[in-house]
């Protein structure tokens, strides 16, 4: 039942008292990982190692001297963080059996704070998609295709098609991280989040998704994608825990000149007994084509609820966003095209046998480490980067970027505090619909309602709402001002309070693992 507690209020409690070890946590969670293998959650499962922390923290439980909260507690980390010891693929051919000499920033942290790394979860090649599908290592499953829940409300199209096509995406692309949490494999996971990679995944895999302030956590470490919007995302099981792992990442990093000067103080939320001072802004603009009946329903029921609550709610404009996706892939293919040139095969990384010239081995080394939707993003960028193309494409960009963080300065200018908004334009596809599109079409389709908030640098959050009619989690996502993530949290865990989310009832693990599902009203589990 420990697996479906709060971090702050019972789990830590549980581990001091000695109900539970860490060891008999993390055994706990590696039969899960073993149980669930056919998710394809991890890419590399880090036994060995997770056991010997586990036991690490259970001598300073037994000294009476744990290192906090986070002590003990078993966490995975998406592919495309360093990890010093345990491999680092981003799920490509290009960094199979790469192994980094360091921790990423947020890992050490994570590390130095006694937290047990399980392992490092799938995604899309070098974090490029929203399906977690286009990864070397296969795609990641929904837990939620397994649930109770879903199989009610799916009848299949035929009778010979079986739940092997029938199975829904986790989106992407931190699409392993999320499936981790979900499936109660880990407490916490950490993602990436460049357009909405931690928050999409999230709202289909039904957990709270956090994308802090840009410059508000340490990037180093974490393998680039478009340096000027990728932030270390957070995917926890309920408000309060998404918390808890900020208060133990955030802050300034001396390896990092872009994060915060300031020293950050980890804090407790409260509980919001009163919202009548909140003013929430509905973005008329997220009314985006695309966006379900069934999203939009529960968007305005959403709205009610707050102003039913005594809260202010105010239809705003945002009014280049309609431009947001262009733009995005303008300056997302330049950065990328700049990022990847380090992947050469001299010194690190797969290197092609070819022989013939410097020049030929680097293109075959590219051709053969690389998948297609990666090579795409790479020859976009270097013709966006032309100089004949620089000005008319880069720059403008650039520009256009600047109207749309400025529309958000704006808008919590004139009085709003919180954005309300849809995380994603419907619930998870089937894997068989999704793949009928490439990757290009499906990113723009599915960052729609995401990616503003990462070229504007604001901390957005996506709380797990309600189920549709077809059994599977839809989230919304709330965005607020620049650093002020502690209000942005408060009002997240007001609104995971009213809704009462249900948790997942995984069939197919309960015949594995029975005791470890607790039929509970609420996943909110702090």
């Amino acid at each position: 039942a420990a697996l479906n507690d709060g971090l702050r209020s019972q789990v830590s409690a549980a581990l001091k008292e000695g109900r539970v070890t860490p060891t008999e946590l993390c055994q706990r969670c590696l039969a899960l990982i073993k149980s669930t293998k056919f998710l394809n959650a991890y890419i590399t499962v880090a036994e060995e190692t997770a056991l010997k922390q586990a036991e690490e923290a259970e001598e300073r439980y037994k000294r009476g001297q744990p290192l906090g909260i986070l002590d003990g507690i078993p966490i995975a980390v998406k592919d495309n963080f360093n990890t010093a010891g345990i491999e680092t693929t981003c799920a490509s051919n290009m960094l199979k059996g790469y192994i980094s000499p360091y921790n990423a920033t947020v890992v050490q942290k994570l590390l130095d704070q006694g937290a047990v790394l399980l392992g490092k979860t799938n995604l899309d090649e070098f974090a490029m998609g929203s399906g977690s599908t286009d990864g070397v290592f296969g795609p990641v499953r929904n837990p939620w295709s397994y649930s109770k829940q879903y199989k009610e409300k799916s009848v299949p199209k035929s009778h010979s098609e079986d739940e092997e096509s029938n199975w829904v995406i986790t989106g992407g692309s931190s699409g392993g991280s999320a499936a981790a949490v979900s499936s109660f494999t880990c407490f916490a996971a950490l993602g990436s989040d460049t357009g909405g990679s931690t928050r999409n995944p999230a709202a289909h895999c039904g957990v709270v998704g956090l994308k802090p302030t840009y410059g508000l956590i340490s990037r180093h470490g974490l393998i680039p994608l478009v340096n000027s919007m990728d932030v270390p995302g957070i995917l926890t099981r309920c408000v309060d825990d998404a918390a808890v792992l900020l208060g133990s990442l955030a802050g300034h990093d001396p390896k990092d000149s872009t994060t915060i000067q300031d020293g950050f103080k980890p804090f407790e939320l409260p509980n919001l007994t009163d919202v009548s001072k909140l003013s929430i802004g509905i973005p008329k603009e997220y009314h985006a084509p695309g966006l379900s009946s069934e999203i939009l329903a529960l968007w305005s029921k959403a709205a009610d609820l707050f102003k039913n609550a005594g809260a202010k709610v105010v239809e705003v404009s945002l009014p280049h966003t309609p431009y947001s996706i262009v733009c995005y892939h303008v300056l997302c293919t330049a950065e990328v095209a700049s990022n990847m040139a380090r992947f050469d095969g001299l010194e690190y990384g797969h290197r092609s046998a070819m022989k013939d010239s410097t020049e030929s081995m680097y293109a075959a080394t590219r051709r053969e480490g690389f998948n297609d939707v990666v090579r795409g993003r790479i020859l976009s960028g270097n013709y966006f980067l032309l100089k004949q193309n620089y000005e008319k494409y880069f720059v403008k960009a650039q520009k256009v970027r600047r109207l749309i963080a400025n529309d958000f300065v704006k808008v919590f200018r004139s009085g709003v505090d919180i954005l309300l908004t849809p995380t994603t334009l419907s619930d998870a596809a089937p894997y068989t619909e999704f793949i009928q599109e490439d990757n290009r079409t499906r990113s723009a389709q599915d960052d729609i309602l995401t990616q503003a908030a990462n070229m504007a640098g604001l901390p957005a959050i996506n709380v797990p709402t309600a189920l549709s009619e077809r059994g599977l989690p839809v989230g919304l996502q709330f965005i607020g001002r620049s650093f002020q993530e502690k209000q942005l949290l408060t009002v997240a865990k007001w609104f995971e309070k009213q809704v009462q989310f249900p948790v997942i009832q995984l069939e197919e693990v309960k015949r594995h693992d029975t005791d470890v599902f607790q039929h509970q009203k609420s996943a909110s589990f702090s």
